[in-house]
């Protein structure tokens, strides 16, 4: 199993690309030029980013089930078809109306591939190597969000239609590489283990997603409206967020086989208020800061939890997965509905929405030091 294990991690870490670094995060150095070539108004394009996040909660919710019932490699086959389809779909410029269902689709795809890919490789490689795999797995995320930032700012001088397909083009490319090498197991069709109560480490992880929005949905306007810098030092900010994040998961991953999932997890969420505090302050050049720590801490805070839940639930760590999955769905879904209401209502003010991220990254280290 050893010798399996990079190609595994990396199918996996291809799963996460797609459905969370591409099909999710991508929009997010799209939302500047969504609202300034006139296809959604900032506020609609805050709704759009909630709306990928409710779709997340379902998919979330449906995954292990989806697992059982079609085997894990044929449900993530799925998750991968739905995310490019939402991508496809997204280069057509309908407007608020359009859009929404497919960022709802882009969400559930993402909900099913996270849920999904994470437990299927870390029961197919050796204990000794499962904090690296999640590592590596969750490190498609960072990847994501790194390879979106460079396709992007060229296919935007074309306009947004370019932006979509190309990033549909390199969903088709990671699916075509993973298929094969998607693990086989049939994502437990056994009886469902009892899973352990570790309130702790789901409400750590709830919060700590909730705390992350403003980064995830509002970090590239930011920049680009925010302070004026327009449309491509946006993707650039989000270029910083995904090496930070990449940076996040790798270490996140080994350091938790070294300190243990809830000690690492509360160190990154340490990281995670610093980089919001750096968002705060009204110099640009504490924004580069603000998204290396933000990508490094929001995103490898996933890795951490993953090893945390697997020291808390051992075999039952797949449903301890997925329920902190989903509950970091909902809680992310339901700030960004309500920070994407605040940003409107405050004449899109993106000080406001940052404070309370950190407001609610301060609630997620608070609960992190509970059992």
């Amino acid at each position: 199993m050893t010798a399996g294990f990079l190609p595994l991690a990396l199918s996996g870490a291809a799963a996460t690309c797609v459905g969370i670094g591409l099909a999710r995060f991508a929009f997010v150095p799209l939302f500047p030029a969504l609202v300034t070539a006139g296809w959604v108004t900032g506020a609609e394009a805050g709704m759009l980013g909630a709306a990928a996040l409710a779709g997340y909660v379902g998919g979330a919710m449906g995954a292990q089930a989806l697992g059982r019932l079609m085997g894990t490699r044929p449900a993530l086959a799925l998750g991968m078809a739905g995310a490019l389809i939402s991508l496809l779909a997204s280069a057509v410029p309908g407007g608020l109306a359009w859009l929404l269902p497919w960022r709802l689709l882009a969400g559930l795809a993402g909900g099913v591939l996270m849920s999904l890919a994470g437990p299927a490789i870390q029961r197919a490689v050796p204990p000794e190597r499962r904090g690296a795999a999640s590592g590596v797995v969750v490190s498609g995320v960072a990847g994501g969000i790194v390879l979106g930032s460079l396709l992007l700012p060229p296919l935007l001088h074309a306009g947004p239609s370019a932006g979509w397909l190309g990033i549909a083009a390199l969903t088709a490319l990671l699916w075509a590489f993973a298929q094969p090498r998607f693990p086989r197991d049939a994502g437990g069709q056994g009886p469902a283990q009892a899973v352990p109560r570790v309130p702790g480490l789901l409400l750590a992880y709830a919060l700590s997603g909730a705390g992350m929005v403003p980064h995830m949905v509002y970090l590239a306007d930011l920049a680009a409206r925010g302070f004026g810098l327009g449309v491509f030092a946006g993707s650039g900010m989000w270029l910083v967020f995904g090496l930070g994040a990449l940076a996040g998961t790798l270490l996140g991953g080994r350091l938790a086989d070294r300190l243990g999932g809830a000690r690492a997890a509360r160190l990154w969420l340490w990281v995670q208020l610093l980089g919001l505090a750096l968002a705060l302050l009204p110099w640009w050049p504490a924004l580069i800061l603000a998204a290396l720590l933000g990508g490094f801490a929001g995103v490898g805070v996933s890795a951490v939890t993953l090893a945390w839940a697997r020291e808390a639930a051992g075999a039952a760590a797949g449903g301890l997965w997925v329920k902190a999955t989903i509950a970091y769905a909902l809680a992310q879904a339901g700030a960004a509905f309500a920070l994407a209401a605040v940003f409107g209502a405050t004449g899109e003010s993106h000080l406001v929405v940052f404070g309370l991220g950190l407001a609610l990254s301060g609630l997620a280290l608070l609960a992190a030091r509970r059992p």
